[in-house]
């Protein structure tokens, strides 16, 4: 297994990590469970965030009493200084740790400078030790761009799977260029890349430290599986990827879910993008009583353009649940998957 150093930080780690998102849909005891299991199996890297609702203090339990083996990256989506304080020591209580290795501003709408309070904030948070690296997440490429032409942190953590366009890959090449440490967040796409050996084989060829969103075992078991079985790009892969670049380029929604909630309850992360899940799943789990109901609440959208203002990705939602809808009535009326 490869490993990543990230940037300046000199945190150097296998380029496999934990993604810590999907356990707060877990109990404490299966969340607990899979983050040993991580460690046992070789992962070093962990990463939460204060909006992951009790995941911070899951991963806080899992690692009690061995915190120096492991390295913990968490996020504030504070935009004052007295909020970010007041996450941080947040944090730091449910990590049951005094310090976190990478602090990160969470989905950062610009690239904060000297001039912004919350961007001094998190400076002077690291001069006290609580934060011994800063960090900042973005989901928009002008702004990721802006930062790595900052030199203002640390490490930056961005949307990157083999989906990827040239210029999100020169974007990690950029960060290598300015030492800059690039963390790889929906290296799946959001669930609509299924291939993990692919998108390992994807991943190894950058300096990049992906982290997988893992909410079961059998999950974390494929993950794994590449400390003993290094995936490498083959011809194989190479066609793979090429197939899902051809059905998938263009507007997609990742399933992020910023843009939630819906003002008449449309599951929007789900509904505007069940044309590339029921293809790319057992279709009858996207078909049951439940999913027709949910998609049939398309039907009531009133177009009030919120959902469209919360996206990182800028896509015209509204269009893309009417385009998901007339798709999904079809396959119920018969047509092929």
């Amino acid at each position: 297994m490869k490993n990543i150093r990230l940037g300046k930080t000199d945190i150097t780690v296998p380029q496999n990590a934990f993604g810590a998102l999907p356990i707060q849909r877990v109990s404490e005891d299966e969340a607990v469970s899979l983050l040993r299991n991580a460690y046992d199996g070789g992962m070093r890297f962990f990463d939460t965030a204060r909006a992951y609702s009790d995941s911070e203090e899951k991963v806080g339990k899992a690692f009690e009493g061995m915190r120096e083996k492991v390295f913990i990256s968490s996020k504030t989506q504070a935009t004052t200084k007295a909020k970010f304080e007041e996450d941080l020591n947040t944090t730091l209580s449910n990590l049951k740790t005094d310090y976190v290795d990478i602090y990160q501003l969470h989905c950062a709408a610009k690239c904060y400078n000297e001039e912004d309070e919350i961007y001094n904030a998190l400076v002077e948070a690291k001069k006290q030790g609580k934060v011994r690296h800063i960090g900042i997440t973005a989901h928009k490429i002008g702004v990721a761009e802006d930062i790595v032409k900052s030199g203002l942190y640390e490490t930056l953590q961005f949307p990157f799977s083999y989906l990827a366009s040239e210029r999100d890959i020169e974007l990690v090449k950029s960060c290598k260029e300015n030492d800059i440490g690039f963390i790889a967040m929906k290296g799946l796409s959001g669930g609509l890349l299924t291939n993990s050996r692919a998108c390992m084989a994807f991943m190894s060829q950058f300096d990049a430290l992906p982290i997988w969103g893992i909410q079961r075992q059998s999950e974390l078991n494929e993950w794994l599986g590449f400390f003993g079985n290094e995936a490498e790009m083959t011809e194989e892969i190479k066609a793979e990827i090429e197939k899902d670049r051809n059905e998938l380029l263009g507007e997609f929604c990742r399933g992020c879910g910023y843009c939630m909630p819906c003002t008449v309850d449309i599951t929007i992360n789900q509904c505007a993008r069940m044309s590339q899940m029921i293809r790319r799943a057992p279709s009858q789990n996207w078909l049951t009583d439940y999913w027709q109901q949910e998609m049939l609440k398309i039907d009531s959208c009133v177009e009030c353009g919120l959902c469209k203002t919360r996206c990182p990705y800028e896509l015209d939602i509204p269009e893309l649940l009417k385009k998901n809808l007339k798709d999904y009535k079809e396959i119920l009326a018969g047509k092929p998957v």
